[in-house]
Parts: C-alpha cells; sequence; structure tokens
C-alpha cells in the first residue's frame, strides 16, 4: 500500500511518499523550506511530489547525496521547474553518470534518471534569505551533507540520524566516520531535525545524542564479546539476533553482520 502524509513545522511543510508501507526504511519525506527543497524524493513516486511542489513556486533543490530515494525526481524537476540542481562535488559524477542500484532499492524507489547538477556553495540561501549551511557528514554515504539553519536552531538530516537505534549497516558504510559526523553536527545549536525518514523530530540534539551512544554501547558490547573468543556471528547473534529478511533479499549487503564487523573495527 503507497503512503502520503502531510507535515508542517511552522513554514517547513513536507510530503511523505513510497510505494510500500513497510516502516521508515521504504517512506521518504519531501521537505519544501520556502521556495527551497531539500531532496527530491524517489523516481516512482514523482506524480505525488509533482503534485505538492506545484503548489508553491520552486526555484532551488538542494541534494544531501545521491542515493536514489534522494535524488531520484532531481531531473524531472530540473526540467519541470527550469532549475539546476545543487549537490555535493564528491556526488555530482554518480549523479551525472547514474549508478548501479540493487534490486531490492529498485523496487522500493525505483531508478534515478541521470541529472547534472552544480556544486553546493559553502552557504546557500532560500529566498527569503534565510541561511542554509551545508556540512559535510560522510559514513552512511561519502557525499552525505546536511543542512543547518542556524537562525532557527533546524538541521534537514539526510540520512545521518533516521532512527535513534541501528541493527543494520550497508556494507559500504563506515561507522567511524559516522560517529565523527554525528559529533560534528551534535557541536551545533540547533534542536529539530527533519529527518527524510523519521519525520520531524523535536529534541533533535537529545535523539542524535541517543543515536551515538547506542552505537557505542553495542560496540563496547561487541568488543567485550570478541574479547571471550566469539566469533563474529556468534556476537550478531548474541547482541542483536539472527538475521533479518533484509539481508538474505540484498545478499548480506544490509545486515547486521556489517554492523558488527564495523563496530569491531572502533577504536574505544
Amino acid at each position: 500500500m503507497a503512503v502520503w502524509q502531510r507535515y508542517q513545522h511552522d513554514d517547513i511543510q513536507g510530503l511523505k511518499v513510497g510505494r510500500l508501507n513497510q516502516g521508515i526504511n521504504t517512506q521518504f519525506i519531501v521537505y519544501r523550506f520556502g521556495d527551497t527543497v531539500i531532496d527530491s524524493g524517489p523516481s516512482n513516486q514523482w506524480r505525488h511530489v509533482k503534485k505538492f511542489l506545484n503548489e508553491q513556486p520552486v526555484k532551488q533543490l538542494l541534494l544531501t547525496h545521491h542515493h536514489e530515494d534522494h535524488s531520484g525526481n532531481a531531473q524531472s524537476i530540473s526540467k519541470h521547474f527550469n532549475l539546476v540542481p545543487k549537490a555535493p562535488e564528491l556526488g555530482r559524477e554518480k549523479l551525472a553518470q547514474g549508478f548501479k542500484i540493487p534490486l531490492l532499492q529498485k523496487v522500493v524507489w525505483g531508478r534515478l534518471p541521470p541529472v547534472e547538477t552544480v556544486a553546493l556553495s559553502e552557504e546557500e540561501f532560500t529566498g527569503k534569505g534565510e541561511k542554509l549551511v551545508p556540512v559535510h557528514t560522510p559514513g552512511h554515504a561519502k557525499d552525505l551533507t546536511c543542512f543547518y539553519v542556524p537562525s532557527r536552531g533546524y538541521v534537514f538530516s539526510g540520512d545521518l540520524y533516521i532512527a535513534p537505534r541501528i541493527k543494520l549497516l550497508r556494507s559500504d558504510e563506515n561507522l567511524e566516520q559516522l560517529l565523527s559526523s554525528i559529533e560534528k553536527i551534535l557541536a551545533l545549536d540547533f534542536n529539530i531535525l527533519f529527518c527524510p525518514h523519521g519525520g520531524v523530530i523535536k529534541q533533535g540534539k537529545e535523539r542524535l545524542k541517543a543515536k551515538l551512544d547506542s552505537i557505542m554501547g553495542l560496540a563496547q558490547q561487541a568488543k567485550d564479546l570478541q574479547k571471550q573468543g566469539k566469533t563474529e556471528l556468534e556476537i550478531v547473534q548474541s547482541l542483536l539476533g539472527p538475521e533479518e529478511l533484509t539481508s538474505r533479499l540484498t545478499g548480506g549487503n544490509f545486515s547486521k553482520l556489517n554492523l558488527i564487523r564495523e563496530c569491531l573495527k572502533l577504536s574505544i
């Protein structure tokens, strides 16, 4: 069953879309801040995103990173509103040339029509002159970039937050970088997170700190079990339980084992 839900916080509007209604990893929220759109949503939901964006003028599209759920409609928005999307420099080549999308992700989000972009500046602004500061936060993806609105204490968090506790990790994610990126955002003066999967997160700093603490706690437990001679698979079973269907469907690309392996690499 498809998902549609509206969000409103002050003058920030959002639309949740998704082909499936199977939790936050199958749903996506496109946010609009005045004439600025933060991430484009998945291509298989374009007709709903288009209707939402047509309600007000759109002059700017900012992408947090290249993943298809965040960038799938970038080409359509570019053509429909006659604009050039802005993206992190590290993701622009993939956006322009396209990249291989695993089958499960393609089923959930659709494909990525290649799109030309320009690089984000050190500071971006809405049409009303409100500042959005790009903050590079790698870990989930090399190009992941959050947008900080210092005048309001807002952070558009891309995939930095998603949930206060994680049980699965992609094979290309770097947990050490992710923790460093979380600490970078926690050093900012903010309270509200606008998460494209989890929604509007009030007390956002506390929730993001909870995610940091949860990962560190899991890593310490994993290392303690490793010292006791437990194997990686035994540690997974002990701390997280058996692998979920997602791991099998992705051939292990998104799994509990990836998370434990990254935990064991941390220097804590």
